[in-house]
């Protein structure tokens, strides 16, 4: 038998095993923070596969690491676990058992595949050079994440390159989505907390309007982007929240407004948090108000590799075929992958999910999201034959 059609076959039978983790993890969702027992899971699963040497970086994440016997590279693979405050609404016979709390986000998957990989992969220890890690992360889905964790408990010590993956509803099944350099944006919030003097509406000469005062404020933050930001850079700011007053006869003492803002390069996403300062500074100051401003930073973007994943696309290639390539563009979602890319150089794939009849298909965070459970096929060959490639 070759090695191509041994990995083949390994992949074939692991699948039953997939397919029932994934929808045990499904009908079992936890939310962030509070994986438990979905960790439990995890470990217990993992401890049946020979050649691992199991952690718990904390209290509700895993770490398997198989090591070979002949030098080499340490590569990772990651994949996350938790689960969203969302009542499902897909009449599934795995649907989650717990209310308002769904897999939303095909976290089960991407757990359930790694599994897989480590399943197939532990039975090969003798085959490795150097080490594979597999790390389930908790809370990807909640500031300041999971991943930030496990960096600070050292699960990135000597690894050479990791790599990760999300299963994408909006993506035909079938297809893997490319994108060397930004995949993903800095995602950064802010709130600002105007104050003004309340009084009575008859009588606004005696009052500081915050509501006025907010006003301009919500206008020119839409403008920093087209005045003040590149036209060849790519972000977004989006005023989503402006909450004050509770009387129509009632100037209101204070008011607040939120948001969030998107970028790609560092550089501009400091400059538009310098800039929200500026304008909301002057705006203020301008009607004698005052102003408290928290802009949070969030996750950072995630960079895809040119090197790794101009490898990995020539191995899908070899191994699974041209066709399963789709060079997608960057967006605007938010990924806490971005934290491991700061200790190695790292990609991060997009696993086509959807389905056919594209009315099934709904995007992530909706309650009636669900995939084609097809998808986790491909996660478990692009992650084994990449392991193939790197550390075989």
């Amino acid at each position: 038998m070759s090695k191509i059609q041994e990995q083949s076959t390994a992949i074939q039978q692991v699948m039953n095993d997939v397919i029932s983790w994934r929808q045990y993890l499904h009908e079992n969702p936890e939310l962030s923070f509070n994986e438990y027992e979905t960790s439990a899971f995890i470990f217990k699963t993992l401890s049946t596969f020979p050649n691992l040497e199991l952690s718990k970086p904390t209290k509700t994440s895993i770490v398997a690491r198989l090591i070979g016997n002949e030098p080499g590279k340490v590569i990772a693979f990651r994949a996350d676990m938790d689960a969203l405050p969302i009542q499902e609404e897909v009449d599934l016979p795995y649907a989650s058992k717990v209310p308002d709390v769904m897999h939303a986000c095909g976290h089960d998957a991407h757990t359930a595949i790694l599994l897989g990989v480590a399943k197939i992969l532990s039975k090969q220890q003798h085959k490795i050079k150097g080490e594979i890690r597999f790390i389930f992360q908790h809370a990807e889905e909640v500031l300041p994440g999971g991943a930030s964790e496990m960096v600070a408990a050292n699960v990135m010590d000597g690894v050479d390159g990791i790599l990760g993956l999300h299963v994408f509803s909006m993506l035909p099944t079938g297809k893997i989505g490319f994108c060397p350099g930004y995949f993903t944006a800095n995602s950064d919030t802010f709130e600002i907390d105007v104050i003004g003097k309340g009084g009575h509406s008859s009588q606004p000469e005696d009052s500081i309007n915050p509501i006025l005062i907010g006003s301009q404020i919500v206008n020119s933050l839409h403008q920093i982007i087209p005045q003040k930001i590149a036209a060849k850079e790519q972000a977004v700011l989006a005023v989503t929240e402006f909450n004050g007053g509770a009387a129509k006869n009632i100037i209101p003492e204070r008011i607040v407004i939120g948001g969030g803002v998107r970028t790609y390069s560092r550089s501009v996403r400091e400059e538009i948090a310098r800039q929200i300062e500026v304008n909301v500074k002057n705006i203020v100051a301008s009607h004698e108000a005052d102003y408290n401003l928290e802009f949070t930073y969030g996750y950072d973007s995630v960079y895809n590799d040119e090197q790794i994943i101009a490898t990995i696309e020539e191995v899908v290639k070899k191994e699974m075929g041209a066709e399963y390539i789709l060079h997608v563009p960057p967006f605007m979602g938010g990924e806490d992958f971005s934290a491991y890319l700061s200790k190695a150089p790292g990609v991060f794939l997009g696993i086509g999910a959807g389905f056919e009849d594209e009315t099934l298909n709904y995007p992530h965070h909706h309650p009636k999201f669900q995939i084609n459970e097809d998808a986790l096929e491909i996660g478990v060959k692009v992650f084994v034959h990449t392991a193939k490639k790197l550390n075989m």
